[in-house]
C-alpha cells in the first residue's frame, strides 16, 4: 500500500484552482457553484442559528452545529464527491487528535518510500500531507475532480459527523473505512477553546472560557454536540467494526506503539515481524511525537493557508498534548457536570469516556 501523494512545497490546504486561469471555469462549473450557493442560502434560511466560537454564526443543520461554509462543503460532497474501493477517512471532533493521528496514518502508510532521517514531515506541516476533505471543498468546489488522481487507497481527513456523511461513504454497501479518535470531552473543550480563540477574528470580542464552557456544555460549538458526534462514531464501529476503527487519545498517549500496529493493521499495511523487531514501529512513535513534531522548524514558524483569507500558524496546532491538562482550568462544579453529561449520553452505549475517578 501507497499513498504516494505528491506533498506540496508550501504549507497550504489549498490547491491550484479553476480561478487562477490554468483552467478556466466552464459554464456548467460555474452553472454548478451558482446552483449549490442558492441551495446553501435557502438551507440556512431556515435553521436555527448560534454563536461560533471563532467568529462567524453556526447553524443548527441535522442535528449538528456549522457554519454556512461547511453546510455547503457537505453539500458538495453529497452531489459530487465519489468515493473509491479502499478510501480511508481520518475522522474526529475538533482537537481530539487529528493532527498527531495523520502523521502516523501517512508515516505508516508511506514508511517504505521515506527514511525517517529525511521524511517529508520534517518540512510539511501535518495538514499538508492528506487532504482535508471539509475544508479542501469549501475553498474549491472544483477540486472533487483533482481528488481522483490520488493513488489507491486515498487519505482524507473529515470532522464531520458521521450521521452527516452520505451513504455513498458509510452504509453497509461501501468499501470506505473510517479511522476514528476521541478523548476525554473535557480535554477536548479545554483545546478546542485555546485553539478557535488564536484563529478568532482579532476585530471580535474574544470568547472567554466560562463563554466556551457554557455553549460547549450545551452542545453549541462548531461540529457539536460532541457527545452526538462520538456516539455516531461509536456505534457504527460496533456494527462495523472491520469499516470503522474506534481510538481513544489517552490509550494512545499510554501505548503509542501497540496502537500504531492495531491502526497499521487496520489499514492494510501491517508491520512484519522483521520490522517490529527492527524497531520500525518504535521509529514512526518518536518521529510523529509531539515532542519531535513541535521542534521542526516548519511547525514552530510555517503557516497554513486555508484560502486566501485564513492563515493559521502551525505552531497553533501543537499546544501541550497532554491527558488530563482539563484540571488546570475546570472547577469541581465544571467537572462533574460534564461527566454528568457525559454519563448521561453515553447510557448504556458501551462507551466510557472521560469520566473522572472520585477518591
Amino acid at each position: 500500500m501507497s499513498t504516494d501523494l505528491n506533498i506540496p512545497n508550501q504549507n497550504t490546504c489549498s490547491h491550484p484552482t479553476a480561478i487562477n486561469g490554468e483552467n478556466p471555469i466552464s459554464n456548467e462549473q460555474e452553472h454548478v457553484h451558482n446552483k449549490l450557493n442558492g441551495k446553501v442560502n435557502d438551507i440556512v434560511a431556515t435553521l436555527q442559528k448560534g454563536k461560533g466560537w471563532r467568529g462567524p454564526e453556526i447553524f443548527l443543520h441535522k442535528g449538528f452545529w456549522l457554519p454556512q461554509m461547511l453546510i455547503k462543503s457537505l453539500l458538495t460532497i453529497h452531489e459530487y464527491f465519489h468515493p473509491k474501493p479502499n478510501d480511508i477517512f481520518l475522522a474526529a471532533f475538533m482537537k481530539c487528535g487529528t493532527t498527531w493521528l495523520r502523521t502516523l496514518m501517512f508515516a505508516t502508510a508511506n514508511r517504505h518510500l521515506y527514511k525517517i532521517s529525511d521524511h517529508p514531515l520534517h518540512h510539511t506541516g501535518p495538514h499538508s500531507v492528506f487532504p482535508s476533505l471539509d475544508v479542501q471543498i469549501f475553498l474549491d468546489q472544483y477540486s472533487v475532480s483533482k481528488f481522483d488522481n490520488l493513488p489507491s487507497p486515498r487519505l482524507f481527513a473529515t470532522h464531520f459527523a458521521h450521521d452527516l456523511l452520505p451513504t455513498s461513504m458509510t452504509s453497509s454497501s461501501s468499501t470506505c473505512k473510517f479511522v476514528y479518535v476521541c478523548r476525554d470531552p473535557k480535554d477536548a473543550l479545554i483545546s478546542k477553546w485555546h485553539f478557535m480563540s488564536k484563529i478568532r477574528s482579532k476585530e471580535l470580542t474574544p470568547i472567554s472560557f466560562n463563554e466556551a464552557y457554557e455553549l460547549f456544555c450545551n452542545g453549541v460549538s462548531e461540529y457539536g454536540p460532541f457527545w452526538e458526534h462520538v456516539l455516531g462514531y461509536w456505534k457504527a464501529s460496533q456494527e462495523s467494526p472491520e469499516k470503522i476503527l474506534f481510538l481513544k487519545y489517552e490509550d494512545m498517549k499510554k501505548e503509542p506503539s501497540v496502537e500504531l500496529k492495531k491502526l497499521a493493521e487496520f489499514m492494510g499495511v501491517p508491520f512484519t515481524t522483521e520490522e517490529e523487531e527492527g524497531g520500525v514501529v518504535e521509529e514512526i512513535v518518536k518521529l510523529c511525537s509531539f515532542e519531535n513534531l513541535s521542534n521542526f522548524e516548519v511547525n514552530k514558524d510555517g503557516v497554513q493557508m486555508f484560502g486566501e483569507h485564513v492563515a493559521v500558524e502551525n505552531r497553533n496546532f501543537f499546544r501541550k498534548g497532554k491527558v488530563g491538562d482539563w484540571e488546570n482550568y475546570l472547577t469541581e462544579e465544571m467537572r462533574d457536570r460534564i461527566d454528568s453529561i457525559t454519563e448521561t449520553r453515553l447510557k448504556d452505549s458501551g462507551l466510557a469516556l472521560g469520566l473522572t475517578q472520585r477518591a
